[in-house]
């Protein structure tokens, strides 16, 4: 269980979960309440045919889809992330939790969305997944390792994604020069990758303490290689 209040693996030993209040249920009727509220934010700021990722665990990715089809959106696919390097199960008594799931969703059925297939069909995704056939459709469970050491050089954050799984889902639904929001930006992957691939981004989080000892340092350092690279027209886009 890796919620709050759980136990995982970590050098081989057991240790407790604990992420921070945010990550605590204030019960399932509150927890609904919530997640209709942010969702309904993020619909009054999308642009027509615009898109939202969500990622999560049984905790809470239902309550989300639910929450999503009472407010009109429609669910464009469900995405299984599975991950082959993720920890054991210590109290085998349950099944190795080793995937989390993405549910993509356009703002209504009337305008067009982006989704850039010949990317996903034909790009080079060289991260460890075995189930992606070179020149044929991407299919909808992706196999992508847990987030590397490089990427956490800057600091560790409980929820951090791996920048594999978020060149993916930019490099799929967006368009240069588009402007990504991320509600919750902790770490700042999602920044990091957006700045990379000339888009613009936004990122908002509770915990000012990420924003600015982590998800801040990475995104400009990203930027500062940018700069250094053969390609710095890009910066132009992502400042």
């Amino acid at each position: 269980n890796l919620s709050n209040d759980g136990f995982t693996c970590k050098g081989g030993r057991m240790v407790s979960v604990n992420k921070g209040a945010w990550d605590k249920s204030a019960g399932p009727i509150e927890d609904m309440a919530f997640h209709r509220e942010w969702i309904a934010a993020c619909h009054r700021k999308l642009k027509p045919g615009g898109t939202i990722w969500i990622s999560g665990t049984y905790h809470s990715i239902y309550q989300c889809g639910w929450a999503l089809q009472e407010g009109g959106w429609h669910i464009l696919n469900e995405i299984c992330w599975f991950k082959p390097n993720a920890s054991p199960n210590l109290s085998c008594r349950m099944f190795t939790a080793s995937h989390e799931t993405l549910i993509w969703a356009r703002t209504n059925k009337k305008h067009k969305h982006v989704f850039n297939y010949q990317d996903m069909k034909n790009g080079e995704w060289h991260e460890g997944d075995q189930l992606k056939k070179d020149a044929k459709q991407m299919r909808s469970v992706w196999s992508i390792p847990l987030t590397k050491k490089s990427e956490k050089r800057f600091g560790k954050h409980p929820t951090q994604k791996p920048e594999a799984l978020l060149d993916r889902i930019v490099l799929a639904a967006s368009q240069p020069g588009d402007v990504i929001l991320d509600p919750f930006c902790g770490s700042g992957t999602t920044g990091v990758v957006a700045v990379r691939h000339g888009r613009r981004f936004i990122g908002v989080d509770m915990d000012g303490q990420f924003l600015e000892t982590l998800a801040r340092p990475r995104i400009e350092a990203e930027l500062d290689a940018l700069l250094m690279s053969e390609s710095p027209h890009q910066v132009g886009i992502c400042k």
